[in-house]
């Protein structure tokens, strides 16, 4: 069966929840060696379609001083937030990501590293178009193996599109097809499921 017809059976065989549940993907990952830093992974990875919303980010910018749909914290503001550990743990709460210019980077460590680095939420520097950043950003998910060779995320919404849907999950496989050591023989095997529902597995190519 196809991706498209995987989604559609998950669809079917689900029972309608009153939220709006998420499509994630569990792939287990073989032959690598988590000692070895090439077998890491800590990176952003911008879905085609995104994730049926936009993800919150917070940036670390002297030089930006707003933009849509983003926090925006210069370096003085960062050193006074650091002081205030009820208003880290909120702004830590409603940020899914945190970008930094280069130069704030040391910053951001300096004074909100020990809040950040244990969330697993320190930034990422800004390079570029910082708008386009942002942007991919918003439709981002973080994919992570330090520790175990096992990626769980999310890959979209049940009010998504299925080609959509599909579109995503091939991206992300074909991502890490490139990015794994030895590519697709570093994948084991690949479920979807719904929050709530049961998974299926789902042929890798």
């Amino acid at each position: 069966m196809t991706v498209l017809e995987k989604i559609k059976e998950i669809r079917e065989k689900s029972k309608k929840r009153n939220f709006n549940q998420r499509f994630d993907l569990v792939i287990n990952l073989k032959e690598l060696d988590m000692k070895k830093a090439e077998s890491k992974i800590d990176e952003l990875f911008a879905l085609p379609k995104g994730i049926g919303k936009d993800a919150s980010i917070t940036l670390f910018s002297d030089s930006v001083k707003k933009m849509e749909g983003c926090t925006i914290l210069s370096g003085s503001e960062m050193e006074k937030l650091s002081k205030d550990k009820k208003e880290i743990k909120k702004l830590i709460g409603k940020t899914d990501f945190f970008l930094a210019e280069p130069k704030l980077m040391i910053v951001a460590g300096k004074h909100l590293g020990k809040f950040l680095a244990p969330k697993g939420k320190m930034p990422k520097p800004v390079t570029g178009n910082v708008e386009k950043t942002i942007e991919d950003t918003k439709k981002s998910i973080r994919i992570s193996v330090i520790k175990t060779p096992i990626i769980h995320t999310v890959v979209g919404s049940e009010k998504m599109d299925d080609k959509d849907l599909e579109e995503n999950i091939k991206a992300l496989i074909n991502f890490l097809k490139n990015r794994l050591p030895k590519g697709k023989n570093n994948i084991k095997n690949v479920y979807l499921k719904l929050t709530m529902s049961h998974p299926i597995k789902l042929e890798v190519e």
